[in-house]
């Protein structure tokens, strides 16, 4: 007898319907964080009830299996056994005390192991805090006001580095943000991802005043986006001849396209790396790390202060070192790339029987794709999305059971409890998708 599928998806989506009523009324937008509200695809987001592995099911019971994964952070699943033992553990033993722990000098030891570059390592509630705080440290070591990041990468929230974000100000169509004083705009200098004589254009008009390169070594906010070759690398040779700092923001990337993240991928060294959503293993944590020196001037150890009540929470913390130990097991990394591949092959090869362009991407456990021929190696060649075909194809995975970030400039991610079938019930639904978004002229 054969097994049956579980079925996906639905057609109801009532109790979401009012449950985003409910929420316009008290929450700006109905929602937490801005893309969530599907401004971009359309329709009522889906509200969600629980998880477990790779799937997840909203209030009113749709099942779906899912490659958003908590926007990147749940790398062994949702509800994984391992964490949440670690969580109740900790738990047991209270909520927070503000005070310090052993756990988060065992969790400092495990990125150290995984980032050799990581010598120290400073524990924060988010992605922002990390590459703020980072940002932080560079002025204050090299003296210097100027920062230097890439148009579409996303780092976060902070004043200055919402200048030619991707992510989700991108899919609200805004260039950055009221609220953010222009003379501290102006301290920000962009050059689009992968234009290498872009930045050293940007060094020679700004000499001795750029403090650090703040770079996404695989972007992810525009898609997914790996660097050209010999890119990070010049980014490396350029910062150590200008006296500049360099910094990767692998809040994303971290422990998800390898254990040692993009800087072991490719090789290339930073002077300071941002990390989150993995080290929190899905709880609200982070950490910006670099060499012992650059950290001793961290305050209360040097002069540049940054502090966080809640930084280093004990349920955040113990998640963390669950996730990362699961990690270190065997071939992980070897499955989680297996899987993205199988999964974006998969949808080229459907795209073609189609008739209609489709670029895919994936480095480990990260993937994107474009309805676009591409090629696409930085956010002007992103933006040339079909969106209207996005839109489309999104409506109709959903619809299907499969959930895609609501949004064309977001990567999607894989975890380890996608396994094959999981893969080739997604491409099912996909055959349908795609050729609904061929309709779309």
């Amino acid at each position: 007898m054969k097994s049956r599928k579980p079925r996906l998806g639905g057609a109801s989506h009532a109790k979401s319907n009012a449950a985003f009523r409910s929420a316009k009324r008290r929450i700006p937008g109905g929602v937490n964080s801005p893309v969530r509200a599907f401004g971009s695809v359309g329709g009522t987001p889906i509200f969600i009830d629980r998880g477990k592995g790779c799937r997840i099911w909203d209030i009113d019971q749709n099942e779906y299996i899912d490659y958003v994964g908590s926007w990147g952070p749940l790398i062994l699943g949702h509800s994984a056994p391992a964490v949440l033992r670690a969580v109740r553990k900790a738990l047991a033993r209270g909520t927070g005390f503000g005070a310090p722990t052993e756990a988060e000098t065992v969790l400092a030891k495990a990125i150290r192991r995984a980032l050799p570059s990581a010598e120290m390592v400073r524990m924060v509630s988010s992605g922002t805090e990390a590459t703020m705080s980072a940002i932080r440290l560079a002025r204050g070591v090299t003296g210097r006001d100027r920062v230097l990041k890439f148009e579409g990468g996303y780092h976060g929230h902070s004043d200055g580095l919402l200048v030619g974000a991707g992510s989700g100000v991108a899919t609200l169509g805004i260039p950055g943000s009221p609220g953010v004083p222009a003379a501290m705009a102006e301290l920000t200098l962009q050059v689009p991802y992968n234009d290498l004589a872009g930045a050293e254009e940007a060094f020679a008009s700004w000499p001795d005043e750029i403090a650090c390169v703040i770079v996404e070594p695989i972007a992810g906010n525009m898609g997914c986006i790996p660097p050209e070759p010999g890119f990070l690398e010049g980014l490396r040779s350029l910062c150590t001849d200008r006296g500049a700092l360099l910094i990767f923001d692998e809040v994303m990337t971290g422990f998800r396209v390898a254990r040692g993240g993009a800087q072991r991928l490719y090789g290339v060294s930073p002077d300071l790396t941002c990390l989150g959503k993995i080290v929190g293993g899905g709880l609200p944590a982070a950490a910006y790390g670099g060499s012992n020196d650059l950290m001793q001037h961290v305050a209360p150890a040097g002069e540049v202060y940054q502090a966080g009540t809640l930084s280093g929470n004990p349920l955040a913390v113990a998640a963390g070192i669950a996730t990362l130990e699961a990690l270190e097991a065997e071939g992980v990394y070897e499955r989680l790339s297996q899987s993205s591949e199988a999964l974006v092959g998969g949808l080229s090869q459907l795209a073609d029987e189609v008739g209609i362009p489709l670029t895919t991407t994936s480095v480990g456990g990260m993937f994107g794709f474009y309805f676009h021929p591409g090629p696409v190696r930085n956010f002007t060649e992103a933006k040339q999305n079909h969106e209207a075909r996005f839109r489309r194809f999104f409506a109709r995975m959903l619809k299907g059971g499969i959930n895609l970030a609501p949004s064309p400039y977001e990567a999607g991610f894989i975890s380890l409890a996608h396994r094959p079938a999981d893969v080739a019930q997604t491409l099912d639904v996909a055959a349908v998708a795609l050729k609904e978004a061929a309709k779309v002229r």
